[in-house]
């Protein structure tokens, strides 16, 4: 209950606990569906004395008012409904039983304002004069707010609904209880049945008890002045008095009284100071309907002339009416200037939204056709909406009477569409390169644009050297044309060319973009650099250098109007957390951006990215894969080279800990020829320590040594820190698991000062996750060097429980390791460190004498396995982890369920309190 209602309740609550109590009245006012009637219900139920009677009465029923005197001795609550329906005999006696309403007595009394016969006096006149013991209250029940338009909604719909969905819910009902309920009832009939969405809640009409009231008001207006509540459905929206009888079409004096009437009898509300309209918004569907289709259509074409004079103008609203009216030609000049608009004030996606429904109408006059399609690739390539656009233009380039430069425009914004946001590489290449051709000669400029996006090196298929081959001819293109927006779209390509091979000069290419005063075209180009550069920066591992430019990519996006390029350095934030250990609230915040992108889910790869690879050091191994194929869309070979070889890391990585050795081989070598294919190095650098691992365990020594061999060529003297961690980490990689076949333990030291080496350059980076496993490595081949020792020959050293220093430094670091590992939430990290632990304290401090009492409690080690079972590792998978037998992972799970109650591994993930 919220805090008005109970006001309501609390003084009549009182009277009726306290048979001495003074009387109460309490006025419940409100407009049709606003729960005055659930409200008395609510007072009904209240608790009272054992004399208290309670005494129903609904005026204007057939039955009458009931016998007033017999309850004037006796406590009463008096519940009144529907009392601007009450003749006048009624009101006489109604008025008698509240003037003699005793202690311990109290009545409510329901009414619509809109109904009463004499405005503002619910009893009529003359007003009561109440007894100076009567307290009198008045309350009016408030709209639903959208939360609670949200629990009708899940209670109605089983949760079904989005939250886009309930604030229309809440827009086109006005919140009134009544409508919502109904129209809610409306949507649950659906078939199919309802997604959830909010074009479903538009599209599921008016109910019916909302319409007869609606147009029963309508109808009780004289037909001459009907049309002014014609007008303000035909507005849909409040308008003010001139407006609305402008276009009523009555004229100002007649149209003045149309309005008054209205107003009285309730068929328009004043829901906005001085703007007139309909109480309910959806009430305005149901009126329009009912009006004659040559009357509605002047009626729009007088509402867009009255709209066309206000300043600003509002455009699409002004193409709605004309469109309406049947006014074809103003309609399309009325969509240009709609779109022009929105494109210029950076609400791009509402400019495709209105261009995709006008060129989807049938008959569109060629030259119109021809005008609005580039608006529309303009706005779509800059903007977040893909899937129909897409569609709609490529239809529209199969269009042989376009003009060949038209055609070319076209083709170039769809061949951007199908790279960037629809990730059809392949396609989207060939219709670039179509579109250079076609555009070379006719638009020097468009086809600089064209030949800039033939640089980027991120989609797959294509080698570093072809893409080189094509920048002397965007800059001569560029050059050529004099435009300066395309001169920047080339230099924003070049500069994440030479970014991504890790060339010195592309810091200083940066510099030349024009951040500061120019044009909206040049400035979301040049934004475009920046975000390009800070995505550059964090695969290199300059994450100061890329915060910055991130700052200031998105705040220049933000300024130009470039939406698109405003989201993606959203998902490269997301990367730059995810290495930098920033994961408290990631997974949160990857999911949140998947679904805000989910129209176009090739936007949101980085979040699908770093959603999977934190589900792989959480243990969450059922999920990586769902997350890296971004729900089964997009094979890790499809996503940008970059992502796509860092899924595939993450993949050879959980085959291996599945001790899927063969499998992990195979994904490698598939992967690693795409890295080695494209040419850029730097983005090899997490595939290649895993890479390494899997050919190496599956005896492909040679192929291991290839892969460390041609990352250490590609690098050459690039400049690329986290890249050249990831070949030192290589070539540790190599060392651990060649030593036990060439040099044995000092083979295993040279891997430990390797592994030494590399997490030392993560920690310089700084990236914690990668400096862990490194230095975990380290400590790994330490303690395995410290074993071959044992188990040598007998050198007549001290081999007796005293570890040596070198042992020592190892185990600390390897504790450092397992602390690091759960701070970030690495929970798989964390137990695997645990258990290489626990290999090695036995010896160095002994056990204490008896077990600690774990009877009622998890131990340790159950807690451990425990964690794993819920995270969604198998049996088999957490033995290889803890370095256990299947059997006793098995039992430990059973004494913690047994110890917690857990009924299943579901129910036991609730028991620890984490969710499955």
């Amino acid at each position: 209950m919220n805090e008005a209602r109970g006001s309501a309740l609390r003084p009549l609550a009182r009277v009726l606990a306290d048979g001495r109590a003074e009387p109460v009245l309490l006025f419940v006012e409100g407009a049709a569906g606003t729960g005055k009637s659930h409200l008395l219900q609510e007072l009904a139920d209240l608790p009272g004395t054992a004399e208290t009677v309670r005494v129903r009465w609904r005026c204007g029923t057939d039955g009458g008012p009931p016998d007033e005197d017999a309850h004037r001795r006796v406590p009463t609550l008096w519940l009144v409904d529907d009392v601007h329906r009450a003749d006048e005999d009624e009101l006489r006696r109604l008025r008698r039983v509240l003037e003699c309403l005793g202690p311990g007595s109290a009545a409510a009394v329901a009414y619509r304002p809109e109904e009463l016969p004499v405005p503002g006096l619910p009893l009529g006149a003359p007003p009561v004069a109440y007894p100076p013991r009567l307290a009198v209250l008045r309350h009016r029940p408030e709209p639903w707010d959208e939360e609670r338009v949200r629990r009708a909604a899940a209670e109605a719909l089983g949760g079904n609904c989005t939250p886009e969905a309930v604030r229309r819910l809440r827009e086109l009902t006005g919140g009134v209880p009544r409508v919502v309920v109904d129209l809610l009832a409306v949507l649950g009939e659906r078939h199919p049945p309802f997604a959830g969405t909010a074009a479903e809640v538009e599209a599921a009409g008016v109910p019916a008890r909302l319409a007869e009231l609606v147009l029963s008001r309508t109808h009780a207006l004289s037909p001459a002045h009907r049309p002014v509540v014609w007008a303000a459905a035909v507005l849909d929206g409040p308008a003010g008095r001139d407006e609305l009888i402008a276009v009523s079409g009555l004229g100002t004096a007649t149209g003045g009284d149309a309005l008054l009437r209205a107003l009285e009898v309730a068929a328009l509300a004043e829901p906005v100071e001085g703007r007139y309209g309909f109480a309910v918004p959806l009430a305005a569907p149901a009126v329009r309907a009912s009006v004659p289709g040559p009357v509605r259509q002047d009626l729009h074409g007088r509402a867009a002339d009255a709209l066309g004079r206000g300043q600003p103008v509002p455009w699409d609203a002004v193409a709605e009416h004309r469109r309406a009216a049947g006014d074809t030609r103003r309609w399309l000049g009325a969509v240009e200037r709609a779109a022009e608009s929105a494109a210029a004030s950076g609400r791009h996606e509402q400019a495709v939204a209105l261009l995709e429904r006008t060129l989807a109408t049938p008959g569109l006059p060629p030259r119109s056709r021809a005008r609005l399609a580039p608006l529309l690739a303009r706005s779509a390539v800059t903007g977040l909406r893909s899937d129909r656009t897409v569609e709609v233009l490529a239809q529209i380039v199969r269009d042989a009477s376009l003009p060949p430069a038209v055609r070319g425009e076209l083709r170039l914004d769809l061949g951007l569409m199908l790279c960037n946001q629809m990730g059809r590489f392949p396609e989207g290449w060939r219709v670039l390169e179509t579109a250079a051709a076609e555009l070379r000669e006719v638009r020097p400029g468009l086809a600089a644009r064209a030949m800039a996006a033939l640089l980027t090196p991120y989609w797959p298929g294509h080698s570093i050297d072809v893409h080189r081959g094509w920048l002397a001819e965007a800059v001569a293109a560029a050059d050529a044309s004099g435009d300066d927006a395309m001169r920047t779209a080339v230099l924003a390509n070049r500069i994440g060319l030479a970014m991504s091979c890790a060339d010195p000069e592309a810091w200083d290419l940066v510099k030349e973009l024009p951040v500061e005063g120019a044009d909206p075209a040049c400035a979301r180009q040049a934004a475009r650099g920046l975000c390009n550069a800070a995505d550059s920066a964090v695969w290199l591992g300059f994450h100061k250098r890329a915060e910055d430019l991130m700052t200031e990519g998105r705040d220049l996006s933000a300024q130009s109007g470039a939406p698109y390029t405003e989201q993606g350095v959203l998902g490269t934030r997301l990367i730059q957390e995810w290495w930098t250990g920033q994961w408290p609230g990631l997974a949160e915040k990857c999911e949140d951006f998947i679904a805000a992108t989910a129209d176009m889910p090739y936007l949101a790869s980085d979040a699908y990215l770093v959603r999977g690879l934190l589900a792989l050091a959480q243990g969450d191994w059922g999920e990586v894969l769902t997350w890296l194929s971004q729900r089964g869309t997009f094979g890790t070979e499809k996503l940008p080279v970059p992502l796509g070889a860092t899924a595939a890391g993450a993949m050879i990585r959980l085959a291996l800990a599945r001790q899927e050795v063969e499998a992990a081989a195979e994904q490698a070598r598939a992967a690693w020829a795409v890295v080695a294919a494209k040419g850029v190095w730097p983005w090899a650098a997490e595939l290649a320590p895993w890479a390494v691992e899997a050919l190496a365990r599956a005896g492909d020594g040679a192929a291991a040594h290839t892969v460390v061999r041609d990352f250490s060529r590609g690098l050459g003297r690039g400049d690329a820190p986290a890249a050249g961690a990831a070949l030192i980490w290589s070539r540790a990689v190599l060392a651990e698991t060649e030593a036990p076949d060439r040099e044995g333990r000092a083979g295993l030291l040279r891997a430990a000062e390797l592994y030494r080496e590399a997490s030392a350059a993560y920690a310089e980076l700084p990236r914690p996750y990668t400096r862990a496993l490194t230095a975990e490595g380290a400590a790994r081949c330490v303690l395995a060097a410290d074993t071959e020792a044992e188990a040598g020959p007998d050198t007549g050293a001290d081999t007796g429980p005293d570890e040596g220093p070198a042992t020592l430094s190892a185990i600390a670091e390897l504790e450092s390791c397992a602390r690091s590992f759960t701070e970030l939430g690495a929970v798989w990290d964390a137990a695997r460190a645990r258990a290489l632990l626990r290999t090695r304290l036995p010896a160095k401090k002994g056990r204490p004498p008896g077990r600690p009492s774990h009877a009622d409690e998890l131990s340790p080690r159950e807690t451990e396995v425990a964690q794993l079972a819920v995270s969604g590792l198998t049996n088999r998978e957490i033995a290889a982890t803890l370095h256990l037998s299947p059997r006793t992972v098995e039992q430990h799970i059973a004494r913690a369920m047994r110890k917690t109650g857990a009924l299943s591994r579901r129910d036991l993930a609730h028991r620890l309190g984490r969710t499955p």
